[in-house]
């Protein structure tokens, strides 16, 4: 084989040994598909309207301080993968928002977010997650237009 050839191999196996997929792996972890409709109740019933707002749905109660309203859905660029908006509803302290003053959103870098671990079933969050992931409209992707420089 060709210096070429084993530098390739080798990059190959490196890439692969990246993927986690030891007995912590989150790999193949999927809820049961929900229904948008009752996470909809879940989302207003668990009173996530106190900190929250839809970005694309006025119908909901808006929270009352301005200062805790962290947004949820609308257009974004990069959407949220499914694992990302469970582990912020089960474990919220794991990744705070940014663009917020750290005193409004947490307490000793713990986030605020009520923990609902002990009250959410996991079938309210399934419906809940659902729910959350068609508030989200991934905008389309414009390149920068640059003069040609000929």
């Amino acid at each position: 084989m060709t210096p070429k050839i084993y530098a390739v191999l080798f990059i190959s196996l490196l890439s692969l040994a990246g993927c986690d997929t030891g007995p912590k792996s989150g790999k193949g972890f999927t809820l049961p598909e929900g229904d948008p409709q009752m996470g909809r109740q879940v989302f207003i019933g668990m009173q996530c309207t106190d900190c929250h707002f839809l970005a694309n749905d006025s119908t909901v109660k808006q929270p009352d301080n301005p200062q805790f309203s962290i947004p949820l859905g609308g257009e974004v660029r990069r959407i949220q993968t499914y694992g990302e908006l469970v582990t912020s509803v089960i474990n919220p302290s794991h990744s705070l928002p940014s663009g917020y003053q750290k005193e409004a959103i947490s307490d000793n870098g713990q986030s605020r977010m009520r923990n609902y671990n002990d009250i959410m079933t996991v079938t309210q969050l399934t419906h809940l997650i659902t729910f959350l992931q068609d508030q989200y409209e991934l905008q389309p992707f414009e390149p920068s237009m640059y003069p040609s420089f000929h």
